[in-house]
């Protein structure tokens, strides 16, 4: 019910901002934007504070005022300001499977003009993704991520393994191996919470499986590899690999139990590299291993997510020209290159750059596989409801309230009459 009060409080604050939008601003009160970020994982807090320091030097009298909210408050922030006409924010942070929804629903400026000068090719394509509908660019990629594999290289060691897993197949026999041996009780952590979390590993195993959400406009997820990748996440839960606790845990929570030394596998974003190296939030410094998501053999190699997040003019700003400077300015090639060690910069040549490199190698090797691989979630307006409905549908067959069959069976005669 909650998805579907926001697509009321989207329509029934209809009225069109766009032209309004792209008046410039010209008196010194205006030179206060108001920006709202994302405090849970890629850049953190202190690093946005940085940057818009930097900004705000570079641009006398301008001040940005930042409002942080936990990812699974972002959508709601945005959806309330543009229901109370907009009002608000001047920038915003959101997430890859928005653009759809806030482009249909008038939430964000058509920015296609504006980018007309850049060179769309010094920036990966999968970046693009994140903020594209129809051809209409409704801001700038900023967060460029997928999920990796993260292993813990001393309980590797231990067990006698050589490498990390390949195939998914391979991961759950490492585990086994590694959970034999006493080395650990639950070898493997998953974000399965029922939220967007659970969204993105599941994609990650339909993206390995070859399955597909859709297939000739109508829902495909219930069949397939798409089913296969949901049996998968039974099975290690069965197996007892998986950690119990995983379809409570969110990618903060996944964080935490690798780091404490309580799991020898972890499926997370790019942040968790760094974060557990520092000794003072982590007891296995120097023992991360990361690569690629496994893939499945005869089928894929690896596997990736989309989880990128881009920069967006608000369709209620009144400054949007001063916004649109802001967002050049945080998306830029040398701020991205400087505060690269919790994100990685969305332009192709960063990635040869030595001061990106230095200490990122394990980063930087896999990303260079994962990030051509990256497979987008679904792109269509009513996507909050759907994830709503696959969330529901994955929480069952892990609970054994239902079959993978039965649950993903349900979702998609559900989404069938999504539009």
């Amino acid at each position: 019910m909650l998805v579907l009060s926001k697509r009321m409080f989207l329509k029934t604050a209809a009225a069109s901002a766009a032209v309004a939008a792209f008046a410039g601003p010209s008196r010194a009160e205006d030179k206060e934007l108001s920006a709202l970020f994302m405090s849970q994982a890629a850049y953190s807090d202190s690093d946005v504070k940085a940057m818009t320091d930097e900004f705000e030097k570079a641009n006398p009298g301008v001040k940005v005022k930042l409002e942080f909210v936990a990812y699974d408050a972002l959508y709601d922030k945005i959806v309330a300001a543009k229901a109370a006409g907009g009002a608000g924010y001047d920038v915003v942070l959101f997430d890859v499977i928005w653009p759809a929804n806030f482009a249909e629903n008038g939430v964000l400026v058509d920015v296609t003009s504006r980018l007309k000068d850049l060179n769309k090719a010094s920036v990966f394509d999968g970046a693009w993704a994140t903020v594209v509908y129809k051809d209409h660019y409704y801001g700038m990629p900023w967060i460029l991520d997928t999920k990796y594999l993260f292993y813990n290289t001393e309980m590797l060691q231990k067990a006698g393994i050589a490498a990390p897993p390949k195939t998914w197949d391979e991961l759950v026999s490492q585990a086994k191996t590694i959970q034999e041996k006493g080395i650990v009780k639950y070898p493997i952590v998953w974000s399965w919470s029922q939220a967007e979390a659970a969204i993105c590993d599941y994609t990650t195993l339909v993206a390995a499986y070859k399955g597909a959400f859709f297939a000739d406009g109508k829902p495909a997820f219930d069949k397939g590899g798409a089913l296969e990748a949901l049996k998968y996440m039974v099975a290690t839960q069965k197996d007892g690999v998986t950690n119990p606790h995983s379809t409570e845990y969110l990618e903060e929570d996944v964080r935490k139990v690798f780091s404490a030394g309580d799991a020898a596998f972890a499926l997370n974003w790019t942040y968790m590299y760094n974060m557990a190296q520092k000794p003072e939030e982590s007891k296995v410094v120097g023992k991360v291993g990361m690569v690629p998501a496994p893939g499945v053999k005869g089928l894929t190699e690896a596997s990736a997510v989309n989880g990128s997040m881009g920069l967006g003019v608000a369709a209620g700003s009144s400054k949007p020209d001063l916004a649109w400077k802001y967002i050049l300015f945080m998306t830029s090639q040398p701020v991205q290159n400087k505060y690269a060690q919790l994100s990685l910069p969305i332009w192709k040549s960063s990635y040869t750059d030595p001061e990106v490199v230095k200490g990122q190698e394990a980063i930087i090797k896999a990303a260079n596989t994962s990030i051509g691989l990256m497979t987008p979630r679904p792109m269509f307006p009513a996507y909050p409801e759907l994830s709503t409905l696959l969330q529901a549908a994955i929480q069952k067959a892990l609970a054994g309230k239902a079959t993978p069959e039965d649950a993903l069976a349900e979702a998609a005669q559900a989404a069938a009459r999504l539009r």
